[in-house]
């Protein structure tokens, strides 16, 4: 098994250079994810010369379980938007969706890409009755909303239903596709419009002015009118759109099946496990099954007996009994469960900044709607009904809901500390990690399948927060805003800027002995 994502395995590599020197541009894409390409693109076709920026390889994010998957049918979406933001907001949203969907067939036929996009039914099923009323809410806030979605008691095609459920809502002509397919022929667009993509340059800083500046860690910059930050989590925003976010990881595996066993349509349950399936073409006599579920807090640790969960769920419901890939995805979301896609901030003199986020794991519809949004916006074209509920400054205009997240804590994970902190280090077998108190330093240590010993400051770099070890990809996650380290705390995901700080506590134990 691989612990790479099977969308970026199988949909070849790109090989983009990375910003050198000064340039300039209409407009400064930071992010070469869903949202960033999707913007960039939209942006490009009006005419604008972007310059789009990606700390890795473009098209990495896009190995969610949402990732591939255009429904207006979004587990409980509807409901939720119904009850934070209201029935008007809910409205706004589906239409949006159902628009976007669409959207994503129109770019497939335009670029002439073969991303195995293919019609699908869309589920959403309660596995059990004391799920019902959970499902019967949601029916009814996306009846309101303006969704045709019909409901059944059981999920499926033909006699043989795939899953034992007492309900389930479908919607029909939804699609999914190869989103690093797509997302690659997008990228390759840009370039034939006469825009740039630019790997491995990474932005550190965005000076507002006129023009404004991006600048990455290698000390390159480009000036441009407008600045787009498409980075899941936004390096530049207003403190009540840090405060709204918060990181959600959810786990995936897939394994080729027999063709004729393969689910046909795009399913996920209500309920604690929140489990999604849906299939993807591999060749004549097998498909390929994509399970994703057990979503956690970063952070939080267990992952592998998440994994072991997740696999035996896999096995007992769609005869996955050996996955191929599994891997992890991260995405962020709101509190009023809306997608944050406009202008940063409506603050005199900072208006050249734009962000979209917070698509909560449905990267693909809110990809596009960005990429509507922000290009509408930059142009100063007629805005979409719906732009009021996605804008960030929406946020400035509300009482944040009851029960928000409050944002993050400086310090999440418990502390492993023992009277002996040696003890406390040797307790820790090899292929593992924890945090531990050494000398009065919070330290992140992982001991290696030799037996040495690596420790680094638990505090990440970002804000201070305490991070928690990933027990089965082997790295080290903030809770409080997603960013995610090497076990030697290099740098493997923003919005940290910098990698994990040595530990002083471990290098005067050292140099003691």
């Amino acid at each position: 098994m691989t612990d790479e994502a099977y969308w970026t395995m199988s949909g070849g590599t790109t090989g983009y250079p990375n910003l050198d020197g000064r340039g300039r541009a209409d407009v400064a894409v930071i992010g070469g994810g869903a949202a960033g390409l999707w913007t960039a693109w939209e942006l490009a076709r009006t005419g604008r010369r972007v310059a789009l920026l990606e700390a890795g390889r473009v098209a990495e994010a896009a190995k969610g379980g949402g990732a591939g998957r255009g429904s207006v049918l979004q587990a409980l979406a509807h409901s939720r938007i119904t009850d934070v933001a209201g029935a008007e907001a809910a409205r706004s949203y589906a239409e949006a969706q159902t628009q976007a969907v669409e959207r994503i067939a129109q770019a497939a036929e335009l670029l002439g890409v073969d991303c195995g996009l293919e019609r699908r039914t869309a589920y959403l099923y309660a596995a059990d009755e004391h799920s019902l009323p959970t499902l019967h809410e949601e029916l009814a806030a996306a009846h309101g909303a303006g969704v045709p979605a019909v409901y059944g008691t059981g999920v499926g095609t033909g006699a043989r239903p795939l899953f034992a459920a007492a309900g389930a809502l479908y919607v029909d002509e939804q699609i999914q596709f190869h989103p690093y397919q797509l997302l690659t022929a997008i990228a390759q667009d840009l370039l034939r419009l006469g825009s740039a993509v630019y790997e491995h340059s990474r932005v550190v800083t965005v000076d507002v002015g006129d023009p404004c500046v991006v600048m990455t860690d290698s000390g390159a910059s480009v000036a441009a009118e407008h600045v787009v930050v498409a980075t899941g989590y936004p390096i530049t925003a207003s403190d009540a759109v840090r405060r709204a976010l918060r990181p959600r990881r959810e786990l995936l595996l897939a394994g080729a099946v027999p063709a004729e066993r393969a689910p046909q349509g795009m399913y996920a349950a209500v309920g604690e496990s929140g489990m999604s399936v849906r299939s993807a073409p591999l060749d004549g006599e097998r498909r390929l099954v994509m399970v994703s579920g057990e979503r956690y807090e970063a952070g939080s640790g267990g992952v592998r007996e998440r994994f072991a969960r997740l696999a035996a769920w896999a096995a007992a419901n769609v005869g996955l009994g050996e996955a191929e890939y599994r891997w992890s995805a991260q995405d962020y979301e709101t509190d009023d469960h809306l997608p944050l896609i406009g202008r940063a901030s409506a603050t005199p003199g900072r208006q050249c900044l734009w962000i979209a986020t917070g698509s909560a794991g449905w990267d693909a519809t809110a990809a596009v709607l960005a990429g509507r949004l922000i290009t509408a916006g930059i142009r100063g074209t007629r805005p979409a009904p719906w732009t009021a509920a996605f804008a960030p400054e929406r946020l400035d205009r509300r009482p944040r809901p009851e029960g928000a997240w409050s944002g993050p804590a400086r310090s999440v994970v418990r502390h492993r500390i023992e009277p002996d902190e040696r003890d406390a280090l040797d307790a820790i077998r090899p292929g593992d990690g924890a945090v531990v108190d050494v000398g009065g330093e919070h330290c992140a240590a992982f001991r290696d399948d030799s037996g040495l010993l690596h420790m680094v400051s638990a505090l990440c770099p970002h804000s201070g927060c305490t991070v928690g070890f990933n027990d089965a990809e082997k790295t080290w996650e903030c809770p409080c805003h997603g960013s995610r380290f090497a076990t030697d705390g290099a740098l493997l995901q923003g919005p940290a800027a910098e990698p994990l700080a040595p530990a002083r506590a471990y290098l005067a134990m050292a140099a003691a002995e």
